[in-house]
């Protein structure tokens, strides 16, 4: 049974899309810190993975669900309005932090929640 908690493709998924929260954090922060060092280039969360966890759970064969991992790129869309090369926006990125955060809490309750359905179903109580 528990097994069958931890593979299930919503809880694979969910887990997956942690990670590349997480990892999109740090390319964000590392955005924030670099916001006025010359010919700096954004990165960001590869749009590939997004693409690919997509494609894997529409297609019902979630099989690959647990090899996907998020990147880290230079952001090609990114255009530098400085002089400098420097392609950050900070207010951009500030609201891109501010929206993946939400996102972080959200996938949070959800992958708890799971494991407190698990913890009642053993303990026979909720929290």
């Amino acid at each position: 049974m528990i097994e069958a908690l931890f593979q299930n493709d919503n809880y694979l998924a969910t887990k997956k899309l942690l990670d590349a929260t997480a990892l999109r954090h740090e390319a964000l922060a590392s955005n924030i810190a670099n916001v006025e060092r010359p010919g700096y280039k954004r990165i960001d969360l590869a749009p590939t993975f997004e693409q690919e966890l997509r494609s894997e759970l529409r297609s019902g064969n979630t099989n690959r669900l647990a090899s996907l991992q998020p990147s880290i790129q230079l952001d090609s869309t990114a255009v530098a309005s400085r002089a400098d090369g420097n392609n950050v926006q900070l207010a951009s990125e500030l609201l891109s932090m501010a929206s993946n955060s939400a996102n972080f809490d959200v996938l949070t309750q959800f992958a708890s929640g799971s494991l407190k359905q698990l913890r009642t179903a053993i303990t026979g109580r909720s929290a």
